[in-house]
């Protein structure tokens, strides 16, 4: 697909030296859908698709410098942001945020690898809710990290999802997709919520492989569909298919364990 000269989705999140998750697999994702990207690196990770060595974090003002700079040199039309590592990232990211708030940004809130292996310090939870979230246009969080969002236990089922979502959604994010990637069951179901609105739900066969960077894959997709002025509806329906897709032509590549992140590893089919 050739790539468009003018639209660009500005890519803020952590590298993977493997290629299986974060900037690479952000890059991928949009380029094969026929935009440009430009990125704000926030940590440099040492992994293979089995094991995470090292994290190095990005100052913060190295972060919102990278941002201005891609605002500056290219027409950035979204913003897909992922691993973010510390509360002062998150406050410099923010603060980029507030001074182009007309560009729609999606925001993967990668908490934990799923090793257990915390990958935003503590503390810095409260900021994300409080200072990043409100700014973004739609979060997309996994059902294990909207448990942790909302001081709750794994919801047991789409009910009980849908009013943890509400209750996040209530705390000031302007709309939420929970993903049901950890849910059981034949089928995969997303529920996106916005304020005012009646949730809609995005149902696809649960596929029997994994795929690592699933959650990085949806949230750019995402983004790059809002950046060529798709409503969040369609993009999200978009997006979700392009999943599917991905997952369905390769089953089981670069599959388990993962610790990229907890949705990185969610079963196929379920972004």
């Amino acid at each position: 697909m050739a790539l468009s000269q003018n639209l660009n989705v500005l890519v803020v999140g952590g590298s993977d030296s493997s290629g299986g998750a974060g900037i690479a697999r952000d890059i991928e994702t949009i380029s094969s859908i026929g935009l440009r990207t430009c990125v704000a690196v926030t940590a440099v990770t040492v992994q293979t698709h089995h094991a995470v060595g090292d994290i190095r974090h990005m100052q913060p003002g190295l972060v919102a410098d990278q941002m201005r700079a891609a605002f500056q040199a290219n027409a950035v039309a979204a913003i897909k942001i992922g691993m973010l590592a510390t509360a002062q990232i998150i406050a410099a990211v923010a603060a980029v945020l507030r001074e182009n708030a007309r560009i729609p940004a999606i925001l993967d809130p990668v908490l934990a690898s799923s090793s257990g292996r915390p990958l935003l310090e503590s503390g810095a939870i409260d900021v994300m809710k409080r200072d990043l979230m409100p700014l973004c246009r739609l979060v997309t969080p996994n059902l294990l990290e909207l448990a942790v969002l909302t001081g709750s236990e794994l919801a047991a089922g789409d009910d009980d999802a849908l009013r943890q979502e509400r209750r996040l959604l209530a705390e000031g994010p302007q709309a939420l997709l929970i993903k049901g990637g950890h849910a059981e069951g034949p089928r995969s179901t997303d529920i996106l919520l916005s304020r005012g609105r009646e949730p809609i739900r995005f149902d696809m066969p649960r596929l029997a492989g994994s795929m690592r960077g699933t959650g990085c894959i949806l949230a750019s997709a995402i983004a790059a569909y809002l950046a060529t002025g798709d409503s969040i509806e369609k993009a999200v329906l978009q997006a979700k298919l392009l999943v599917f897709e991905k997952i369905s032509k390769n089953p089981g590549r670069n599959s388990r364990p993962c610790f990229a992140s907890k949705d990185h590893c969610s079963p196929a089919g379920a972004s």
